[in-house]
């Protein structure tokens, strides 16, 4: 009986080992504010970076890949669900996510990964720099399938008051390389106990207020100051890539982790040199330059090096990592926006299936393919055509070239806006309406759960001024 016992015991443990190796480990890295422009393989006057260069060099390098809406937390709701931001709720920046919503981390988390996130969250309807995250927030990153988080409400810079599941911890250094650090403990933690491990770093950086460590702004001295400190946070997030890439080679994970990185929006204005790789627009905006980010995704054991035009964006991230673990359909929250890209990691595709879209406020865009439809105004349905391919900088409006693509592009623009309006609504959930309700957007220092923590945290450098502003906007 004992043998048996021990046999099935073996067997047991070589087939969860199987199973485990079956899986990657999956980690999504993701900037903040950084724009199509500011990576060294698209040759960037001033910065350089080589370790996104040599990730790009070793992975799927795209192109066109686009954050799934022009500012923050809105594409931080598309990455953990697949779905447009305003059907989650999400409609700018400050907006809480609804529990309602299923994400990536719960789905993989219920198919025994282990999951952390690290950084910034901004999910959970809070407005204002990072603070830490309270054990109170009904919507902190636990709530939503992460086993561990070391985490802030928003953006956040040097020496950072950062929560860990709820206690907060004073850090010291650059913020990007203090998120890499906690999550390869993660990694270090969990490498060796059979579970396949999920990790979310989602960095401050280089979202204002800028500040980078001495030498690291060093070579942009030339530069006006806040440029200088925004590409000098830019060098120590490349830094922390690169550590994060070595030590999982180090811990001999490399070669079977998917490993995700892009940015939140596109550029920032008033940054020198060009943030957006003379593209149009910037943050904010529906143009190429509000949206199209850097984008690569490295798998070794999967993904030969290549280059793709292909265009994908966050909102398929989800859909991705359900096709290659094999989770159900159910996992995901229908209607689903984004598409698996794992047959684009094994070879070319010629052709998305399904067009990107995007809202933001009055503002929305399409992209299928090669072209790209957008309006300023949706109440005005005031639409522009631009062909991508041809005119990446949208300089030549083809509405009127083009008039069969322009009023085919329009009619799916808005029949997707009316879905867009029902899943707002709450049509999408088994209960058909949002429940609990939405939170307004509030910031964090007006709060009663912050108040007794204010008198010690008004003063620091990355608080002070926000919360002057706002009391004197108040008067």
């Amino acid at each position: 009986m004992k043998h048996t016992l021990l046999s099935l015991f073996l067997l047991a443990a070589v087939l969860g080992d199987c199973q485990a190796a079956s899986r990657p480990h999956i980690i999504f890295v993701m900037a903040d504010d950084m724009g199509w422009g500011q990576t060294g393989y698209r040759s960037h006057p001033v910065l350089k970076t080589p370790n996104l260069d040599a990730m790009a060099a070793n992975g799927l390098r795209f192109e066109r890949f686009y954050a799934g809406a022009p500012v923050c937390s809105p594409t931080r709701a598309t990455v953990l669900t697949g779905r447009a931001n305003d059907r989650t709720g999400v409609l700018s920046h400050g907006y809480a996510l609804r529990p309602q919503e299923k994400t990536i981390a719960e789905a993989l988390k219920a198919a025994g990964y282990v999951t952390a996130h690290f950084g910034k969250w901004h999910l959970n309807g809070l407005r204002g720099p990072g603070a830490p995250i309270l054990a109170g927030d009904e919507r902190h990153p636990g709530r939503f399938g992460f086993d561990e988080w070391v985490s802030v409400s928003n953006f956040y810079d040097v020496n950072p008051l950062m929560s860990r599941q709820g206690q907060v911890e004073q850090f010291t250094g650059d913020s990007s390389e203090i998120a890499v650090a906690e999550a390869v403990a993660f990694l270090e933690k969990h490498r060796l106990s059979g579970r396949p491990m999920f990790a979310v770093v989602w960095y401050g950086t280089p979202h204002s207020p800028f500040k980078a460590l001495p030498e690291d702004k060093a070579p942009f001295g030339d530069l006006d100051k806040a440029s200088a400190d925004h590409y000098g946070e830019l060098v120590a997030m490349d830094r922390s890539v690169g550590t994060l890439r070595s030590r999982l080679r180090e811990m001999g994970i490399a070669e079977n982790t998917l490993l995700v990185f892009c940015s939140d929006n596109g550029g920032l204005p008033r940054i020198t040199p060009d943030t957006v790789g003379g593209l149009r627009g910037n943050k904010g905006s529906v143009y190429e330059g509000g949206l199209r980010v850097p984008g690569i995704i490295e798998w070794p054991a999967v993904i030969e090096p290549r280059v793709t035009h292909y265009p994908a964006c966050t909102i398929d991230l989800f859909p991705t990592a359900a096709d290659v673990v094999g989770l159900p359909d159910d996992v995901l929250v229908e209607p689903l926006d984004g598409i698996s890209l794992k047959p684009l990691l094994t070879g070319e595709v010629s052709k998305r299936t399904k067009a990107i879209p995007f809202r933001f406020g009055v503002k929305a865009a399409l992209v299928d393919n090669r072209y790209k439809l957008l309006t300023n105004d949706l109440a005005k349905a005031d639409f522009q055509l631009y062909d991508l391919e041809v005119d990446p900088k949208e300089t030549r409006d083809l509405s009127g070239v083009e008039p069969d693509r322009f009023q085919r592009m329009k009619r799916e623009m808005l029949a997707w806006n009316e879905t867009i309006d029902a899943s707002f609504a709450g049509k999408d959930y088994p209960a058909g309406n949002v429940s609990p309700a939405d939170p307004e957007p509030q910031f964090w220092y007006d709060t009663p759960a912050y108040q007794t923590y204010l008198p010690a945290w008004k003063d620091r450098w990355e608080f002070k001024s926000y919360i002057e502003r706002q009391r004197k906007l108040k008067k």
